[in-house]
């Protein structure tokens, strides 16, 4: 099953996406579930499978994706988790490399990316998103997926210029993390770490790897973040980039206005956004998005 958030004539929603657009869970279970982090939270996805069969309510082109999550708790990002990036950066520190991201530094799939206006080094980074369907403290390792809820895209923005001697503020500019287009459950998904993961700039495959490259699996993550902080529904872990980033390639290749960023992962879905530069007005830009990637 593949649950996105979206906007629909000005209001906010969730639903199930099929071939023949979205079940508009909303409508049916808004009065319990506001959302769909709601929805984890109430450990409801059982509910929203009994409309599965339902006829599609809205086309996926009248809706505007909204960040799968809207607002996690927790934006937990894993840094320095592929061996080819590992490389790239010379990292040896055998720990997890963790920061943090924000939620109001995300768009949704097929809206705007902005370019910071103060970096000349924005970065793409495609990677595998983790959503928690069930929180816990001190999970362990052995159990640590029947947490999780489903899978997702995640575009990783990247100023690297604002990336000193801690990540988060190459990491929180406005819109610069892109995230869907939709949540895919677990059960479509029995390993996580047997898929194919590749971004393309412009149409150019600037990353290509499979997530069995991971240092740090999901359950690892899950188990080593849990002991000092609790997780909770709805949260979101990004589990790293593969090799390929633009700050280590030669010439450099950074995001410009214009580009267009798309990340995909087998069997979860393809992420397709468009950068616009700080300054465009937002109408336009939506407008243009849409229109040209």
């Amino acid at each position: 099953m593949k649950l996105a958030s979206y906007l629909t004539q000005g209001v906010r929603s969730y639903g199930i996406v099929t071939p023949d657009g979205i079940i508009d869970l909303g409508r049916r279970l808004g009065h319990r579930y506001a959302d769909l982090k709601a929805l984890l939270a109430g450990n409801a996805l059982p509910a929203a499978r009994e409309y599965a069969a339902a006829a599609a309510d809205l086309t996926l082109a009248g809706v505007t994706f909204l960040p799968v999550i809207e607002y996690p708790d927790k934006i937990l990002c894993v840094g320095m988790n592929y061996a080819a990036k590992r490389l790239e950066f010379n990292e040896i520190n055998p720990a997890p490399t963790l920061f943090v991201r924000f939620a109001d530094s995300q768009t949704g799939h097929g809206t705007p990316i902005v370019k910071p206006s103060h970096s000349a080094e924005f970065d793409y980074e495609g990677e595998l998103a983790v959503i928690m369907g069930q929180g816990g403290q001190d999970i362990p390792a052995a159990r640590a997926l029947s947490h999780v809820a489903g899978y997702s895209c995640y575009m990783d923005g990247s100023a690297r210029d604002w990336q000193h001697t801690w990540f988060t503020a190459g990491k929180n500019w406005r819109q610069t993390g892109a995230f869907g287009p939709y949540l895919t459950t677990t059960d479509e998904i029995p390993d996580p770490h047997a898929l194919s993961i590749r971004t393309w700039l412009n149409g150019l495959m600037v990353q290509n790897d499979n997530t069995g490259s991971m240092i740090h699996h999901v359950a690892e993550l899950i188990e080593y973040i849990s002991t000092f902080t609790c997780l909770h529904a709805g949260d979101v872990i990004i589990t790293g980039s593969p090799g390929g980033v633009g700050k280590k390639r030669t010439p450099p290749l950074f995001m410009q206005a214009g580009d267009c960023i798309e990340v995909e992962i087998e069997n979860i879905g393809r992420l397709r956004n468009m950068v616009i530069d700080a300054a465009a007005p937002a109408a336009g830009a939506a407008a243009r998005a849409a229109a040209s990637c």
